[in-house]
């Protein structure tokens, strides 16, 4: 979700800046920033240290901090990292060319106002990083869950969602730029929902009516939210082969204890029979989550559990950590951080572990089979070699030949690692 902020803020910027390559080149550079985990904020101090001998070289260079952690910790920041110039939260990107033409006057700003309405619907993303084939496209904002390790409702504020007729035209005009896959995107994207009159469109209607564009774009969607995967969506992904069989469903953990200490809403029996629809109804579908190891009170058997539904489900992939304390979510106020270090390690260490086992398990599964593969790129490892990804999400590694970044091909998987699917083009 930063890379598409990113792009809004480029949008935004264009009739004053153009991107460059060269920090050294640079008269404004903007950090993004996110608060979700502690060593994020970390590695965006360590960042702004950095970035002091620039400003020492130039002492036209204006630099800003932007996002989740500008919202967070606002005022102490400006305090402490004397690089600043100024913060923007999430919601005040409108308001950058003040806050630059403040800077210049040597005045320090700040604006973390959560709106209650902000979109940005109106604004065409920059797509200034990206290969020219996958694009993202943001359709809501904010959250409404208030899991209580979760700093996300606090800095982003409270869920709201796009007008779908601007989602609609984004999708068309990337296709017709060339793009042949989108990512729809929402903390929680499946709980999107735009009510005007008597419509209401909800989101599995708005991810038909972008399917309904061309066949030859792809869609993908994260993250979804348990509580709203629904069976009506699960149909429309699998009467529109566009629609990646793919879904990423964060359960954070296996235990219900917990559970119901994260204030996740569900318990594992009902995750688990969602588990079971979507394999009954899309069994090719690759399946990924979030685990947190090591939360407040977590006994070995709550560990044991995460392990358990971890086989159960056997999930393609995972993003794993441990838990870290967000200053002002609930667990913060109202729970002991009471897990040592070494045991989330040991427990994260094992997670990781029974998780690569579950992902070459999957892989090895493929070997044989053939996929249609939109082609990305060219291989970081060899320039002879193609790299795309197939419906289930999974990177695929194959010969290059005659054809073009952008394209579909055919591709039969002969051989794979945990992390990568190798095969020929047929």
């Amino acid at each position: 979700m930063n890379i598409a902020d990113s792009e809004v803020v480029a949008s935004i910027l264009s009739p004053y800046y153009s991107i460059t390559e060269l920090l050294s080149d640079a008269d404004l550079i903007l950090l993004n920033t996110c608060s979700v985990r502690d060593n994020a904020e970390q590695r965006i101090r360590k960042r702004l240290r950095e970035l002091a001998s620039l400003k020492k070289k130039n002492k036209n260079l204006i630099i800003g901090l932007l996002g989740c952690m500008a919202e967070r910790v606002k005022e102490q920041l400006l305090e402490q990292e004397k690089t600043l110039d100024f913060i923007a939260g999430p919601d005040a990107y409108r308001s950058l060319p003040k806050f630059i033409e403040e800077a210049t006057l040597g005045k320090l700003s700040f604006n973390v106002h959560l709106s209650e309405i902000e979109t940005y619907d109106d604004i065409e993303p920059v797509r200034y990083d990206g290969n020219g084939v996958s694009a993202f496209i943001t359709i809501m904002r904010g959250c409404n869950n208030f899991c209580t390790y979760c700093i996300v409702p606090y800095t982003r504020g409270r869920e709201r969602s796009r007008n779908p007729k601007t989602i609609i035209e984004e999708a068309q005009n990337l296709f017709r730029k060339g793009f042949r896959e989108i990512t729809l995107l929402g903390q929680n994207v499946n709980s999107y929902c735009w009510q005007e009159k008597e419509q209401t469109v909800d989101f599995a209607t708005l991810t038909e009516q972008i399917a309904q564009i061309s066949p030859l774009l792809r869609i993908r969607y994260a993250t979804s939210h348990p509580k709203d995967i629904s069976d009506k969506l699960l149909y429309i992904m699998a009467e529109y082969p566009n629609v990646c069989h793919y879904i990423h469903l964060p359960v954070q953990s296996g235990s219900n204890t917990m559970l119901k200490k994260m204030n996740r809403i569900y318990t594992r029996e009902y995750y688990l029979e969602r588990i079971k629809k979507i394999k009954e109804i899309l069994p090719d579908c690759a399946l990924s989550t979030d685990i947190i190891a090591g939360f407040c009170g977590e006994t070995e058997q709550d560990h044991q559990d995460t392990l358990s539904l971890m086989k159960e489900v056997g999930y393609e992939y995972a993003f794993m950590f441990k838990y870290s304390v967000r200053e002002g979510t609930k667990a913060a106020d109202k729970f002991k951080d009471d897990i040592p270090e070494e045991i989330k390690t040991k427990r994260l260490e094992e997670i990781i572990a029974l998780q690569q086992q579950l992902s070459l398990e999957s892989n090895k599964r493929d070997i044989g089979k053939t996929f249609p593969v939109l082609i990305e790129g060219v291989s970081k490892r060899s320039d002879r070699h193609f790299f795309g990804r197939n419906p289930q999400n999974k990177v695929c590694i194959f010969l290059r030949e005659n054809h073009e970044i952008g394209e579909y091909v055919t591709v039969k998987i002969s051989k794979c690692t945990a992390g990568t699917l190798l095969g020929e083009m047929v």
